[in-house]
């Protein structure tokens, strides 16, 4: 029985794909067809198990620890992407980092390390793969900001302000790429069970909260967002780009 996404053929690069939605994100799409190379930082044990994971789906799965936020890191991870395939069909900017910061008491370090990573980084791995998806005339990406772009979010308004960016990006490449065939898209979760939440979740009280602010009543697995990306990046979203998809629950209802 044909699949109804089929990506067979497609390459796909995940940064912070060792964990959470990029590594639910990296599982998915190999299921789909797809051969994926993931970022990572510096969990090796945690690649590598993406990568057995991958391949036992008989699809071939690269792993690239780099720095996102230094660009010489990012080219020569891009470089080690196109020397093996010659091709990046889909690129999904999902590292990121979410920490507590106050507004006058928040440590300049806090904030330059959040746009570094959150923001830089998209930009520097986006900058190093469009020339080869103009080159191919064919492109598919998706970033992965938060709902905290839209309704803000207090003592994380460093956080905030880096995924509100990644949704001006998103549209500004949609309209800027389009020529080219490529797709721009954006998902942004709300709250999510990854490691990133691990440290707040772990107040069974504050979890709880959070449960019950959502109307759907649930906190969802990694695997909820990378459905949605998935689609995106799929021939059923052929015609969907500049698209800020919020995938939360029904915590916020509202257009980014």
């Amino acid at each position: 029985m044909p699949r109804i996404i089929d990506l067979t053929g497609k390459r796909a690069l995940i940064t912070g794909g060792s964990r959470g939605i990029g590594r639910a994100t990296a599982i998915l799409l190999a299921e789909a067809g797809a051969d994926v190379a993931i970022h990572y930082r510096n969990n090796d044990q945690a690649a590598f198990e993406v990568k057995k994971i991958v391949e036992e789906k008989g699809r071939e799965c690269l792993v690239l620890k780099a720095e996102i936020s230094r660009k010489d890191e990012v080219e020569r991870m891009v470089r080690s992407c196109l020397e093996r395939w010659e091709r990046i069909d889909i690129l999904v900017n999902n590292a990121g980092i979410w920490t507590y910061g106050e507004m006058g008491n928040m440590p300049e370090k806090v904030w330059r390390e959040t746009m570094a990573v959150n923001l830089d980084g998209v930009y520097y791995v986006t900058n190093a793969v469009v020339p080869w998806m103009k080159k191919q005339k064919q492109g598919w990406i998706v970033n992965v900001a938060s709902t905290a772009a839209v309704r803000g979010e207090a003592f994380h308004s460093h956080y905030a302000a880096s995924k509100g960016a990644l949704v001006s990006l998103t549209k500004s490449l949609a309209v800027e790429l389009a020529p080219d065939n490529i797709r721009v898209n954006c998902v942004a979760p709300g709250w999510v069970e990854t490691d990133m939440c691990t440290e707040v979740f772990s107040d069974p009280e504050f979890k709880e909260r959070v449960r019950q602010s959502i109307p759907l009543k649930r906190i969802p697995p990694p695997e909820d967002i990378a459905g949605p990306i998935l689609f995106l990046v799929s021939d059923l979203a052929v015609h969907i780009t500049g698209e800020i998809l919020n995938v939360n629950g029904g915590s916020v209802l509202c257009g980014g």
